[in-house]
């Protein structure tokens, strides 16, 4: 598989595939807390999001392809730490899709190489993420490639509700 896998940097051209990969890893995670509340018009705001990041100084977005099909995605972000910690910049990974088949291929292995590689060239030392936790697999594979968790992220909802849960209230009255 791997003389005909590559992985690139993507560009403008490439926005249509980065916008329908980040949708469905969204859209895989449909019951979590956090990223299971797609907004009705996420397609179009996709667009100009993952346009600006494609355009940004400071993060690159990469692809994987398999026999010219873009199959993966990962992003980095250069991302200045606390100016009270070490390290002064760190690479900051979000956004990794791999498509369901062709995942346990080395799409990510490869997609986290050219990660590592544009550490590298930039002078970053540090790689970090954040991944579901409500996902096994996905703790096992990020700790297969070298990542320890370091911290946990924790959500309560205050006292004012957002839109989304009116829409969601109404639904449910609406039964």
């Amino acid at each position: 598989m791997s003389a005909r896998l590559s992985v690139r940097t993507a560009d403008l051209d490439d926005l249509s595939s980065v916008v329908e990969l980040r949708l469905a890893l969204l859209r895989e995670y449909s019951d979590h807390p956090l990223y299971g509340r797609l907004r009705p018009d996420a397609r179009a705001r996709a667009y100009e999001l993952y346009r600006g990041q494609l355009t940004a100084h400071n993060e690159q977005i990469f692809v994987a392809e398999l026999n010219g099909d873009v199959v993966g995605v990962l992003r980095c972000v250069d991302t200045p730490s606390s100016p009270l910690l070490y390290p002064e910049r760190y690479c900051y990974v979000s956004s990794v899709y791999v498509r369901p088949a062709i995942r346990r291929k080395g799409v990510l292995r490869a997609l986290l190489a050219a990660a590592e590689d544009w550490c590298d060239e930039r002078g970053i030392n540090e790689m970090r993420l954040h991944n579901a936790s409500s996902s096994m697999v996905a703790e096992r594979t990020w700790s297969a490639l070298g990542f320890e968790v370091v911290e946990h992220v924790r959500r309560r909802a205050t006292r004012v509700s957002s839109p989304a849960d009116s829409r969601e209230h109404d639904h449910v009255e609406a039964r």
